[in-house]
């Protein structure tokens, strides 16, 4: 089977379930982004120091591709007999005791602090950032479809996961999280 379909050369493609949208639709920003999210994490897991943070990213990577087809397959009711896993509560609910685990093995945030520190922290920092990113491309999609409302707390909530993560990295790896100071 050859990779390419030639389907795309017009500038449209296929969602999940046949319709086809333009390239730059909506939709197909916010399931980019998260498929950009998902090949960064997959980047930062070639310099992350922690097992414990490597089986966070395997979960998360899994999880997204989840997030990406519910994003790529409207809820219409043509679309529901395709049966396509949703982004479901419990994925909220383990990101949330994530963060909660990683933050316990922290010292208390009293300051900002700036992204950097060890290569692997600093790249936790660049999917968190991206994270927003999609997050908002989502919230701009909300504003014209029905979306599985689940995707956003999702997001919003692996961004703070992100953020703890970077930071627990920094800390494993002997790095000091580096303190915003106002000019």
């Amino acid at each position: 089977m050859k990779i390419y379909t030639k389907a795309g050369d017009k500038g449209e493609t296929s969602l999940f379930g046949g319709e086809r949208v333009q390239k730059n639709n909506q939709r197909i920003n916010a399931y980019g982004t998260v498929d950009e999210l998902n090949a960064f994490i997959g980047l930062a897991l070639t310099e992350i120091k922690s097992d414990e943070i490597r089986n966070v990213l395997i979960d998360l990577q899994n999880k997204l591709f989840i997030v990406g087809s519910d994003l790529a397959t409207p809820d219409t009711e043509k679309n529901k007999k395709l049966n396509i896993t949703r982004t479901g509560e419990d994925f909220i609910k383990k990101a949330e005791a994530d963060i909660d685990i990683f933050t316990e093995k922290l010292d208390e945030l009293r300051n900002f602090i700036l992204p950097g520190g060890s290569k692997g922290s600093a790249m936790l920092h660049v999917c968190r950032t991206i994270c927003r990113r999609a997050e908002r491309e989502i919230v701009a999609l909300k504003n014209f479809e029905k979306i599985n409302e689940n995707i956003i707390v999702f997001l919003n909530r692996i961004s703070d996961l992100f953020f703890v993560l970077s930071r627990y990295e920094n800390k494993v790896s002997n790095y000091p999280d580096t303190i915003w100071k106002p000019q």
